[in-house]
């Protein structure tokens, strides 16, 4: 997933490319939509995606609605992202990256268990410049289905 804000056509994209993913046998990518249990409004979304060169391993990436922001959301939809992983597939290592400025990311993956790897310079292409990334990961070993503390 991209660093950068949405429109409605990317969204639909999104979630068009997820729904032909979901049909591909074996599947490269799994989606993940978190809804709110009250209303059904859909809250967040995650992408499980396994890497062709490395088996056993998978990036991931999460977005939220900005009015569900500092809920607890995108810790629990990295979470669930996290359980798919190890739990259902077996993987070995899972990583995912973000932006230098996105603190709230850098919790969500700190409280799911995810270590603070390093820094990718110029890495994605925004806005007209080259931006860093800050990378994130977490191996089978260290994972816990166990709920971290918000």
């Amino acid at each position: 997933m991209s660093f950068d804000p949405r429109t409605r056509d990317d969204v639909d994209a999104i979630v068009a490319r997820s729904i032909t993913s979901a049909a591909l046998d074996p599947r490269q990518e799994y989606a993940l939509a978190v809804t709110d249990n009250g209303d059904g409004r859909l809250i967040s979304f995650g992408r499980l995606a396994l890497d062709p060169h490395q088996p056993g391993a998978a990036t991931f990436g999460f977005a939220l609605r900005p009015d569900t922001w500092g809920n607890g959301y995108g810790s629990e939809t990295v979470r669930l992202l996290l359980a798919s992983a190890f739990e259902d597939l077996g993987l070995h290592r899972v990583w995912g990256a973000r932006s230098p400025h996105n603190i709230a990311s850098a919790r969500a993956m700190q409280r799911a268990g995810l270590i603070e790897e390093g820094r990718i310079r110029e890495h994605v292409r925004r806005g007209g410049r080259w931006q860093d990334s800050v990378t994130h990961s977490i191996l089978d070993h260290e994972y816990s289905a166990t709920p971290y503390p918000s």
